[in-house]
């Protein structure tokens, strides 16, 4: 029997993802604390039951009491219950991508940390992923039942005090730390032992669980993370309600492959119901698709969703990544579950134009802007090199995709070095951002580029050929062999105006006496500048422009 709306409007589903350094115990925490398990559940992939690590996302749930804090503003409980989906992700570091897919997910983290061995480099790569996508986490040290009884307190409180210490300079830095035993024995031992810890770590989480984002309202966005088919019933494809809200008979498009299709039936945890809402985990069944067309990826209303072909988005470097961010370098992408190579190129605001140092960085949401102009910068500029205070200036990325890339306006960007070693101790994350403007032309080079007003800084020095000094007429100087550039740059500027009190200048083309051919010519430069200026040498150059003396 389907569920109805009204009855499942009374179950607040609240996502939790489980994280850590592959061999912490995190598939046999979630084994511990789930009553439900989806299709993908622990370790269920052959794969990964051959070689004893989660090599994908595994999804289960149990539900408890609505706790008393989850009210509304009226003061009135909205729920009944409240359902913990547990993703479990995968922990090597060749799986970054798995990892960075389910963080994005997830209302709350819980870190699985393996109390003998400690924070290993997967421990700080997932905590740093957990930063940026989520804003709740607790911290679990896990195999416990490995230490010495008599010296089991002492151990947990001295890696206790160093987790706290290690997280001061993150937005963690008072998250409850707990310590469990979910596999008393190891994951091959006989299910002859209780999990230690297990109750009380139940009750961590419902104390630590807040009223997430929940609106049915606008256009469906759903993240597919598996498709399969069921004989005689069709292809369900399970994920999580990003926003929107969905029901049976509805039409949803799956944008990458432009194939649209009806809802049979929707389920959550085998279960029947109606329709499902923003934060719900769903498998939808559709009828006529190949489900090895799409192993993960983006569900929507049709018509909602962009395919991109390059995009600009805000920037801010990951402090943990000791490499540089340079301009023309290629990054690995993540846009949700997709990861993509792009082309990197960084830009700010002119010195003129850069305001007084904030004491708090600007918001990655705001709003870009092409009706200023922009400075362009061989790397992405950071306080932290300049040993300067204060967070760094505002910059923009624009990112010219290998691929096309299909994602949602102000969704998280992420941009990584995944080919770094992965035995290295190094963070391979670079920057994050949000995707402020796409690209949807495949032609954007030449239809919608032009109007981002870059310019890049010259310094050039020129012989002076003549000059005039007719009082109370501005100097006028003519400079010669300043440049030495193809003519067809130069073939919309042999006119131009010319400002005297913004130091704009006149261009020809040619060597003194005379017009000649453009290619491969050297330049006749005229500045018309105020008599306080005393310059031969010009600073910075845009589109013919003398900007600066």
């Amino acid at each position: 029997m389907t569920e109805s709306p009204d009855s499942r409007a009374k179950t607040l589903n609240f996502n939790v993802g489980v994280l850590g350094h592959v061999d912490s115990g995190k598939t046999s925490l979630a084994r511990a604390l789930s009553s439900t398990a989806s299709t993908a559940a622990f370790d269920k992939n052959p794969q990964s039951r051959e070689r004893g690590i989660t090599l994908d996302l595994g999804f289960s749930s149990f539900t408890v009491d609505c706790p008393d804090h989850l009210r509304d503003n009226k003061g009135q409980q909205q729920y009944d219950s409240l359902q913990f989906t547990l993703v479990d992700c995968p922990g090597h570091a060749s799986l970054i991508r798995t990892i960075i897919g389910g963080a994005q997910i997830i209302d709350l983290m819980m870190l699985v940390v393996d109390v003998v061995k400690g924070v290993q480099t997967q421990t700080a790569e997932c905590l740093l992923i957990g930063e940026l996508t989520c804003p709740r986490m607790v911290v679990v040290l896990n195999k416990i039942d490995l230490l010495p009884p008599n010296k089991r307190q002492s151990a947990i409180e001295k890696m206790t005090k160093r987790l706290h210490k290690t997280l001061e300079s993150t937005r963690f830095k008072e998250c409850p730390v707990i310590a469990v035993a979910a596999k008393p024995g190891g994951p091959e031992a006989p299910e002859l032992e209780e999990p230690q810890g297990v109750p009380e770590l139940i009750e961590l989480l419902k104390k630590q669980t807040y009223l997430p984002k929940r609106d049915a309202k606008g256009d469906l966005l759903m993240a597919v993370d598996h498709c399969f088919s069921i004989r005689g019933q069709g292809t369900v494809m399970t994920g999580t309600i990003l926003q929107g809200s969905l029901a049976i008979n509805d039409t949803v498009e799956i944008p990458v492959l432009k194939v649209t299709k009806k809802i049979k039936s929707v389920q959550m945890f085998r279960k029947p119901v109606s329709g499902a809402m923003q934060g719900d985990r769903v498998g939808v069944c559709v009828t006529q698709f190949d489900p090895k067309l799409l192993e993960r990826g983006l569900v929507c209303t049709p018509g909602s969703l962009r395919t991109l072909y390059a995009a600009i988005i805000s920037t801010r470097k990951i402090g943990y990544f000791k490499g540089s961010l340079s301009t023309r370098a290629k990054f690995h992408i993540t846009v949700g579950h997709e990861t993509v190579m792009a082309k990197v190129t960084f830009f700010g605001l002119p010195p003129a134009d850069t305001e007084p140092t904030p004491s708090e960085p600007s918001s990655l949401e705001t709003p870009f802007t092409f009706d200023r102009e922009y400075s362009y910068q061989d790397e992405y500029v950071s306080r932290q090199k300049e040993a300067a205070s204060g967070p760094d200036p505002e910059q923009w990325a624009l990112l010219e995709f290998e691929r096309p890339v299909t994602c949602p306006a102000l969704c998280l960007v992420i941009g990584s070095k995944l080919d770094t070693d992965i035995h290295a101790n190094a963070c391979r994350l670079a920057f994050q951002g949000c995707l402020l403007h796409g690209f949807e032309d495949k032609s954007y080079a030449e239809t919608s580029l032009p109007q981002l007003r870059i310019f890049k800084t010259k310094h050039k020095e020129g012989q002076v050929e003549r000059y005039c000094n007719c009082t109370p007429a501005p100097l006028t100087i003519l400079c010669w062999a300043c440049f030495r550039l193809p003519g067809e740059f130069f073939r919309d500027l042999k006119r131009t105006s010319c400002d005297p009190v913004s130091g704009d200048c006149l261009l020809r083309s040619g060597p003194p006496g005379g017009q000649r051919s453009l290619v491969g010519l050297q330049l006749t430069i005229i500045l018309v500048i105020d008599y306080s200026t005393n310059i031969l040498m010009i600073n910075q150059l845009k589109n013919g422009h003398i900007l600066k003396y």
